[in-house]
């Protein structure tokens, strides 16, 4: 641009110095040159500091890398490429027959443990029952032997009890009280099975029920939905291939339907002046001629350049302190040929602040020079 601005102004002087015939000598030639410097470099200067240009502009747009959540053979591929397509649209399948024959089994599962519940309340109730019958046996033979042991005190050596009948009642007492503590322990035990609950489940049909949740969640992500409105594009996944959950692998990238911006690098000199807000204006490559007005929607609060995160390693000096260009976010008001037009094109922005206004006209008209040479020229001329 500055170089067409120096063209500009010499045009201009050639002009002058042709209608109104000024004699070429060495006042007047170093004159117009001396002229052109002081006033391009202070035009120049006021344009560039306060009217900001980028050359390097390019919408910037997100894809969405699509991952299975699970692992198996491409059944089919039912999304066409570069076709739009509604959120939750079928983008491909995988054979569902182990996710399915997963399923069954869990369900087959939840089914027995569920069965189990009234069978662990059956033998609660015959655990009850075996300890009241143990503490009747208990106390039959508790009474027997102290019958014993006291007519075994009362006659002596007269006794019609016998030291070893004695014995043997004493021996059906503990015997009992064991058999007593073996039923208290199974009723506590078959107790716990039947009572052990979380949120009023049982936990082993609640530990089913959650492996049979995932297990159908599994069936269910063998059908891969669009997570949003957009198109998939280099569709490159055919039936057959193994999808795997990869992330850093994905089958294929969907470009959701989102609002378009676009992103210019501008020199760091011109912070100060740029602001949200602010008009500006674009050029792209793919649309020779034509200018597309807009506003700066935000700048970018960070730098890559700055940026570094713990590796194990040291930073370079090199790479901490390269230079850098800030990134302007503009959004443009045409969108209708936007969307005409492949995501990611490329051109030249320009930023129009309120500081000098009367000089923005200057970076206007350069700008559309800049865009009639698209006519001509290619990309990066």
């Amino acid at each position: 641009m500055d170089l067409l601005l120096i063209l500009t102004y010499t045009a201009i002087c050639i002009a002058i110095f042709k209608i109104f015939k000024i004699p070429l000598n060495k006042w007047s030639v170093p004159t117009a040159i001396l002229g052109g410097i002081v006033l391009i470099g202070a035009l120049l200067l006021l344009m560039n500091y306060n009217h900001p240009y980028s050359k390097y502009a390019r919408e910037a747009f997100v894809t969405i890398p699509i991952n299975p959540a699970v692992k198996g053979m491409v059944l089919s591929v039912d999304v066409k490429g570069n076709t739009k397509v509604k959120k939750g649209d079928v983008l491909f399948r995988i054979d569902p027959t182990p996710f399915a024959a997963v399923v069954k089994q869990k369900r087959a599962s939840l089914a027995e443990a569920e069965l189990m519940v009234p069978q662990l309340e059956a033998s609660w109730q015959a655990a009850k029952a075996s300890v009241e019958r143990a503490i009747a046996d208990r106390d039959r033979t508790k009474a027997a032997f102290e019958r014993y042991e006291k007519g075994r005190k009362r006659g002596g050596k007269n006794s019609p009890f016998t030291e070893l009948e004695l014995d043997n009642k004493r021996q059906l007492y503990l015997a009992s009280q064991a058999q007593l503590t073996a039923a208290e322990a199974e009723e506590l035990r078959v107790q716990l099975a039947y009572e052990s609950q979380i949120d009023g489940v049982n936990t082993k049909v609640a530990n089913l029920q959650g492996q049979l949740e995932k297990a159908e969640y599994d069936l269910e992500q063998t059908v891969v939905r669009a997570p949003t409105d957009g198109l998939v594009t280099q569709l490159a996944i055919r039936p057959g291939m193994i999808a795997v959950p990869i992330p850093l692998k994905p089958l294929m990238s969907f470009i959701p339907d989102e609002q378009r911006y676009f992103a210019g690098a501008f020199w760091q000199n011109s912070l100060l002046r740029l602001k949200e807000g602010d008009e500006a204006e674009m050029l792209l490559d793919a649309v020779p001629g034509r200018i597309f007005k807009g506003k700066v929607v935000q700048v970018m609060p960070a730098m890559a350049e700055g940026e570094f995160q713990f590796t194990g390693t040291l930073q370079s000096a090199k790479r901490l302190f390269a230079p850098g260009r800030t990134i302007v976010l503009i959004d443009l008001e045409d969108d209708a040929i936007l969307h005409q037009l492949p995501a990611g094109v490329s051109g030249q922005a320009a930023v129009y602040t309120e500081h000098f206004s009367h000089v923005a006209i200057m970076r206007k008209i350069l700008l559309r020079m800049q865009s009639w040479l698209n006519y001509v020229f290619g990309e990066g001329h």
